[in-house]
C-alpha cells in the first residue's frame, strides 16, 4: 500500500523521473507552454515554480543551483533573463494548468502547462 507516499512515480525509477522533470521544465522555460499528460503537468509544476523562485533571487548560487538541475546553460540564461523578471512582483503561482481532454491513442488525460502572464 502507498499510505503517506508523496508524489507520483509515473512508472519510472527515480533517475528517469528526475530527468523527465528537468526536461519538461527546460521545455517550459524555452517555449512558454508545453502539452503533456495531466499527471506529468501536476508533478512538474512545483519544480518549474522553484526554478522561477531561483531566477527571482538572481544571485550566483541560485544560478548554479538552476544549472545543476536543468543541465543547460541556454535554458538557465533564458530563465534568469526572460522568465523570472516577468514575475518580480508576483509572490507565487507562476504556472497554470489547462485541461484538454483525453488523448486519442490511449485515452490519457492531457493538459497544457503554461506561464501565467
Amino acid at each position: 500500500m502507498r499510505h503517506r507516499r508523496k508524489g507520483r512515480t509515473l512508472g519510472r525509477d527515480s533517475a528517469h523521473r528526475k530527468a523527465l522533470f528537468a526536461n519538461l521544465t527546460g521545455a517550459l522555460v524555452e517555449h512558454g507552454r508545453i502539452t503533456t499528460t495531466l499527471a506529468k503537468a501536476k508533478e512538474v509544476r512545483p519544480v518549474a515554480e522553484k526554478m522561477v523562485t531561483l531566477g527571482k533571487r538572481g544571485d550566483l548560487h541560485a544560478r548554479r543551483q538552476a544549472k545543476a538541475y536543468l543541465r543547460s546553460g541556454d535554458v538557465v540564461h533564458a530563465l534568469f533573463a526572460e522568465v523570472a523578471p516577468k514575475f518580480e512582483e508576483r509572490q507565487g503561482g507562476y504556472t497554470r494548468i489547462v485541461k484538454l481532454g483525453p488523448r486519442h491513442g490511449d485515452n490519457a488525460e492531457m493538459a497544457i502547462l503554461e506561464w501565467v502572464e
